[in-house]
């Protein structure tokens, strides 16, 4: 999402629509999951640009409490459908509620009732971690007796209670994003929208924050919903939902996904790869193709089945690896493709997409 985006979200507090805010969630509710309305109901939901559909029709729904993630490479249509969500955007088509709230009827109600952490940063350099949540707390119309009980919290889960008086600009990265993490919970939310959380961040960094959100899930009731390219990020979700070229091609949970594939995965570098290609359907009926540099192919016992390719493959084999599946081999089973090579494409349909917009002015 773009700062404009950023700048429209960061100022929607309490609107005018009339509808009253839920009170917000309290910690240690002790509610069961099954016994609430979903968080998040979406039904044949599309939008479109010109003749291009960024969402195709797509149905899904998140409980309340659940962490509930968007696996997909960037062009998929993950962005496109939390700007729905998050009233920043309307649908072409279908419909949407957060929070029981419909996402075009009741906007001011349904901002109320979420957090949101950008993709890109929104915070104020300028202003020090307390002056950017109070100016968030006032936006908000967080009752002016709860706004520092409240800050003292989020900052204390997110470690940056020692900093809190530090110019954002003395920030890292990473501290950077707890503290947007901090904002998006300052107000209560019942959800919290985090749009690639950790995109740009180094392995450790990004290890960091999600141990921060799992403390989170801890402390306070409230639903999670985050895209994500990376597949690591996807594992700590209750359930995934993969999206690709704007349709949802699988949704379950991380277990059920790669017990649905059921093969292990083969890659080879050889001499010839296409000759080994060739062979590889001649011999012995497998679909292989190039993912990653390497011949790739799925099996049933990866391990016993490479002492075969050795005998019976004529092209000369220069390294061999299997793995049992993975949430890639789950995106390449469902897509034909593995997430890598699928946002390499993404990056050039994004191009293409550019040029054309630019052509049409």
């Amino acid at each position: 999402m773009d700062q404009q985006e950023a700048s429209v979200a960061t100022q929607a507090g309490p609107g005018t629509d009339g509808a009253d805010a839920p009170a917000p969630a309290q910690a240690g509710a002790g509610v069961q999951l099954e016994t609430r309305p979903p968080a998040v109901e979406v039904s044949g939901l599309t939008k479109s640009y010109g003749d291009i559909e960024a969402v195709r029709g797509i149905d899904f729904e998140v409980a309340a409490g659940e962490t509930f993630g968007f696996l997909g490479p960037n062009g998929a249509g993950k962005s496109t459908t939390i700007k729905i969500l998050c009233t920043l955007a309307r649908p072409t088509a279908g419909r949407a509620s957060v929070a029981g709230h419909d996402v075009v009827r009741e906007r001011d109600a349904v901002r109320r009732n979420i957090g949101l952490v950008f993709q890109d940063t929104t915070l104020d350099n300028y202003l020090s971690g307390t002056q950017n949540l109070r100016f968030h707390a006032e936006l908000y119309a967080v009752p002016s007796a709860a706004v520092e009980p409240r800050m003292k919290q989020v900052l204390d889960m997110v470690g940056l209670w020692d900093r809190r008086d530090s110019l954002v600009s003395t920030y890292s990265g990473g501290m950077q994003r707890r503290l947007e993490i901090a904002r998006g919970l300052l107000h209560a939310p019942h959800v919290l929208f985090l749009d690639e959380p950790t995109v740009g961040l180094d392995p450790q960094t990004r290890s960091s924050i999600w141990e921060y959100i799992n403390d989170l899930k801890t402390r306070e009731d409230i639903t999670i919903f985050l895209t994500t390219h990376y597949m690591d990020e996807a594992e700590h979700c209750d359930r995934i939902a993969i999206i690709d070229h704007g349709k949802i091609v699988a949704i379950d949970t991380p277990e059920a996904l790669k017990a649905s594939v059921g093969k292990d995965r083969v890659q080879i570098q050889t001499a010839d790869d296409a000759a080994a290609i060739r062979e590889l359907a001649s011999v012995f009926g497998i679909e292989a193709a190039m993912h990653e540099g390497a011949v790739t192919f799925s099996v049933e016992s990866g391990e016993e089945f490479v002492p075969q390719l050795f005998a019976r493959l004529t092209v000369p084999i220069r390294s061999v690896s299997v793995s049992r599946p993975s949430l890639d081999d789950v995106f390449m089973s469902y897509t034909g493709t593995t997430i890598r090579d699928a946002e390499a494409s993404g990056t050039d349909h994004m191009r293409q997409m550019a040029a054309r917009f630019r052509g049409r002015r």
